[in-house]
């Protein structure tokens, strides 16, 4: 918004300085039709200049994944761009069956959305060196934060850094991710082992309480499915039907 004010008081300032010029123009009998397209192309160009920077704003894109072997899951992406959309991509280890790539697509809240763009901003958009550099730290996973646009796109890699906004948007991440995983389980035990939903949605509950979880509308889609399911027993459809209340989705009756 500031820029694009800026660009019209820009074109503005311009038409009036060439008004003048229009005027000596007249008194002295020169030709003004070049000088009125002069007008009209310093004013086209702030307006090409406000659609590009409109452009590289729309297509902004905060990106934050995780690798690390020795968690569950042990890979996973979380892009967020700049109308709120996300989507959340994990690999997991199920049994002994091959590694399975699990998908899910939402909306973050417009604060969480916000947010993400401002720690990206604080954090120069992760430009430079964002690990802290201490080799005595446990290794927690390799995180890698990017941020692209329209005139950049940036990459860090980080096992633990000393940047508020940068451990801000970790923490925040990780909040997400531990949310999505719960879908993650929700969607396998429902298909498969029904008697686990249970205590899945206890443990989900008693961090949802303690606001461990963020962007729990991220799950409504998975939680709603087991409302509605009456192969289900009654106990375990009244928490997820709880859930979904707390996550600010209406549950379907």
């Amino acid at each position: 918004m500031m820029i694009r004010a800026f660009l019209i008081r820009a074109c503005l300032t311009q038409a009036c300085v060439m008004r003048a010029f229009l005027a000596k123009s007249v008194s002295r009998r020169q030709p003004f039709g070049s000088a009125m397209l002069v007008v009209v192309g310093l004013c086209a160009l702030a307006t090409s200049q406000q659609s590009a920077s409109g452009d590289a704003a729309s297509s902004a894109g905060v990106t934050f994944t995780l690798d690390f072997p020795q968690s569950e899951p042990s890979h996973y992406t979380i892009a967020v761009d700049a109308n709120g959309h996300a989507s959340y991509e994990c690999t997991v280890k199920i049994e002994d069956s091959d590694d399975q790539t699990y998908r899910a697509e939402f909306d973050v809240t417009p604060g969480n959305r916000q947010r993400i763009f401002e720690l990206a901003k604080e954090a120069k958009y992760f430009s430079g060196n964002i690990d802290s550099g201490n080799h005595k730290l446990a290794f927690t996973g390799e995180k890698i934060l990017s941020y692209q646009d329209g005139q950049r796109s940036v990459t860090a890699r980080y096992n633990y850094s000393n940047l508020e906004p940068v451990r801000q948007l970790t923490t925040l991440f990780e909040s997400i991710e531990g949310t999505l995983d719960y879908g993650r389980r929700l969607d396998y035990y429902h298909r498969y082992q029904k008697l686990a939903l249970d205590d899945e949605l206890k443990r989900m509950e008693e961090q949802a309480r303690n606001n461990e979880l963020s962007e729990m509308q991220g799950v409504a889609a998975e939680l709603q499915s087991i409302v509605e399911d009456t192969s289900v027993i009654n106990v375990v459809r009244a928490r997820a039907k709880e859930l979904l209340q707390m996550a600010g989705s209406k549950p379907a009756k």
